[in-house]
């Protein structure tokens, strides 16, 4: 863990807290930094897919629909 003394705006510190379901200040601060982190991973999986389907990694799904995973 990293010590550092920082400015932290008080009112979104708040909402943090509020949607993270988080108690303390330390708390937030790191939920939040792992959500975002966790959001970036989800965004580069997203691209990857994109970027997948784009090069017809998936075409052989379209039309039949017995290939589909159950």
């Amino acid at each position: 863990m990293l010590r550092t003394s920082l400015e932290i705006d008080v009112d979104a510190l708040a909402a943090a807290a509020e949607v993270l379901g988080t108690k303390s200040e330390n708390d937030t601060v790191n939920a939040a930094l792992r959500e975002v982190s966790a959001r970036l991973e989800r965004l580069r999986a997203l691209s990857k897919l994109s970027e997948m389907a784009d090069a017809g990694d998936f075409d052989e799904f379209l039309g039949n629909k017995s290939a589909y995973r159950r």
